[in-house]
């Protein structure tokens, strides 16, 4: 009963399912160096982000998590109801010992790994991690984020390698440093906020070091690309828009380039806020100076699967068997688009 309730609460305040038209440019083939690939994201981004880098953390040198909990969240629980677990033990607990379990996360991990569904979890350890939470955020609560650095320190990664930033000020947002965005404190859409510096360089010079801090201002040297990502997807469940954006560097179009994935999360869709997410949340900016391609990848809400407010699957509306797997259907969509990046630059015109 308490399932169906909380199906039906989502269901109450769907917001439909917008599918934009293909886009007419393709992905295109840029010989990027993969053994450079990273991850970020906030909040059903960010928990996309720990589950993409743990079920192919060979394939990843680092992940940026904001405002989200642990691998397999939902599952990490001691019960199936990972709808349920998603909006209570990874978002809301009542209380730290109802909240999910990293070490719990990571034992079942291993588990998995050596069922051969995701890759071996000694990848991890090499991997540069940064972690946020704000202390007003009432959406993911510290406490579940606590559970994400619980996760990585399981996995034995170096302390020097994790930076968890637990901020006094921040609501449920990913930062910048933009007055025109809201409050720091802020919990509401489009869930950017201005807490006066942009996370996205923090977070990436952590995963790269030894890369700079972009001017505050200056223009632009490469080209935000709307590609077709429907050519990538495969089956009918990913609730993933027909085009996505990538920025790509003028020196990435000639030379071989770091790829960075980053997520948006629930309600930061190109359907729902435009393009404030992939333009104005400081990763362009960082990557033109850096000579690094950003890919940003889109889900929208959909009715079916269940999806109302344009999430990334971290319970299992996609496929409750697979969605923390390699055979997830986002991931596998996500990891052909990076493949398409790093292929020879004349394969795909």
């Amino acid at each position: 009963m308490k399932r169906l309730y909380n199906v039906l609460s989502l269901l109450a305040c769907l917001l439909g399912a917008p599918h934009p038209a293909p886009a007419q440019d393709r992905l295109p083939a840029l010989d990027a160096d993969l053994t450079r690939a990273s991850v970020s994201g906030i909040s059903s981004g960010g928990f996309m982000a720990a589950q993409i880098a743990t079920a192919y953390s060979s394939r990843f040198v680092g992940a940026g998590i904001i405002a989200a909990g642990p691998f397999y969240c939902a599952g990490s629980t001691g019960t199936t109801d990972y709808l349920t677990n998603a909006m209570s033990f990874c978002m809301s607990p009542v209380s730290t010992a109802l909240a999910a379990s990293g070490r719990e996360a990571f034992r079942l991990a291993a588990r998995f790994a050596a069922e051969g569904r995701i890759d071996p979890v000694e990848g991890i350890k090499r991997q540069r991690v940064y972690i946020f939470s704000g202390a007003n955020d009432k959406t993911v609560k510290t406490r579940v984020v606590d559970e994400t650095a619980a996760f990585y320190r399981a996995a034995g990664i170096p302390p020097a390698q994790m930076l968890y930033d637990r901020n006094p000020d921040a609501g449920h947002s990913i930062v910048t440093a933009n007055p025109d965005d809201l409050p720091c404190n802020a919990e509401e859409p489009p869930y950017i906020n201005n807490c006066g510096f942009y996370q996205s360089h923090v977070l990436l010079r952590h995963i790269y070091p030894g890369m700079t801090a972009p001017p505050t201002k200056g223009a632009l040297h490469g080209r935000l690309l709307r590609f077709d990502q429907s050519e990538f997807l495969k089956g009918a469940r990913t609730s993933m828009d027909a085009a996505a954006w990538a920025y790509i560097p003028a020196s990435c179009e000639r030379t071989r380039c770091a790829v960075h994935v980053a997520f948006h999360g629930c309600q930061q869709g190109r359907a729902k806020i435009g393009d404030r997410f992939y333009t104005g949340t400081g990763y362009n900016e960082f990557a033109d100076a850096n000579g690094i391609i950003v890919l940003y990848p889109q889900a929208h809400a959909a009715d079916m699967p269940p999806n109302p407010r344009g999430c990334w699957d971290f319970w299992g509306y996609s496929d409750q068997t697979t969605f923390f797997t390699r055979d997830a259907p986002q991931m596998r969509a996500v990891m052909a688009m990076l493949t398409r990046l790093g292929a020879p630059r004349a394969a795909h015109p």
